[in-house]
């Protein structure tokens, strides 16, 4: 089940990063990094507040949100500050480079995430995972040979820093998740909610010194619906895959692979839609990728 629901994970981030690319494609990326985390804080709201007034009720619905020790939003809190600093670099490519060649950088953090698997929880690759992760590098490696077509140097465009930079942080907490879930025994919901709380108030900080003094970049920010989307289905995504890690024989270095299959509607419907080029040229690395996640798979 646990595989099924990295799956479902990988469906709606797929759909997340589609309304990603709409929302930031020429506009302020920190307002608008803001306003997915409202969007999908908002989502939990009412959970948070049935919890208090409704707890059997909200128990029945499985939503129910666990009132947690001081130490434990400590640790919610670090994550926070891991994954907001991943998406402000991550939503920065984004605005800079083609989703085609962003989602398929971001495909690498499998790489990161099964070496921490097999250093910090001793999880075990057999040869043909190992197969797998290499064959997932040497497409990304690909992509950056046809990235160049499209005049992206990737040793001289600091946007591609910026997006390796994220997906190491995503692969870090990545990692943290699992702790997050299987040792401290936090829920879906109740890490979600105050993981949304705590970014929320560190992307405040951040944009009072960025964004809000400024006239011009508040005046060049536009408000888009899928702004709203992307908070929603990244928590959907991120609900179904904590759910999976619930599971005490869920592999972290094996949900990582599965949730790469988003790049399936990342490339391909992505590359329709913003008419990006080398869309072909670029299903070569894609198979290779999706390839090394079905040997982990099948492994």
């Amino acid at each position: 089940m646990w595989m099924y629901l990295g799956l479902l994970a990988a469906l709606f981030l797929g759909l997340h990063n589609l309304c990603k690319k709409h929302a930031v494609q020429g506009n302020e990326v920190f307002p608008v990094l803001l306003g997915t985390i409202l969007a999908g804080f908002m989502v939990f709201v009412p959970f948070f507040i049935g919890s208090i007034y409704y707890p059997d009720a909200t128990k029945e619905l499985g939503f129910f949100i666990d009132t947690i020790p001081l130490k434990t939003h400590g640790f919610i809190f670090i994550k926070s500050m891991i994954m907001a600093s991943s998406w402000v670099l991550a939503y920065q490519a984004l605005k800079h480079l083609p989703i085609t060649i962003v989602a398929p950088i971001r495909s690498a953090g499998p790489f990161f995430t099964f070496i921490g698997a097999i250093i910090i929880y001793k999880e075990s690759p057999n040869f043909l995972q190992w197969i797998g992760f290499f064959v997932i590098i040497l497409s990304v490696l690909l992509y950056s040979k046809i990235g160049k077509k499209e005049g992206i140097i990737f040793k001289r465009n600091k946007w591609i820093f910026a997006i390796i930079g994220a997906t190491f942080l995503g692969a870090l907490s990545g990692l943290y998740d699992k702790f997050l879930v299987q040792s401290l025994f936090l829920n879906p919901q109740t890490l979600q909610f105050w993981f949304c709380f705590y970014t929320i108030l560190i992307l405040l900080v951040i944009l009072s010194i960025t964004w809000f003094p400024y006239q011009e970049k508040r005046k060049a920010f536009t408000f888009r619906w899928t702004i709203i989307g992307v908070g929603i289905l990244l928590q959907t995504a991120d609900y179904f895959y904590f759910k999976a890690l619930q599971d005490p024989e869920a592999l972290i270095m094996l949900l990582s692979a599965i949730k790469r299959s988003q790049l399936i509607i990342a490339v391909v419907v992505g590359g329709l839609l913003f008419k990006e080029q080398n869309k072909r040229k670029k299903l070569v690395p894609l198979f290779g990728i999706l390839l090394g996640v079905f040997l982990i798979l099948y492994a």
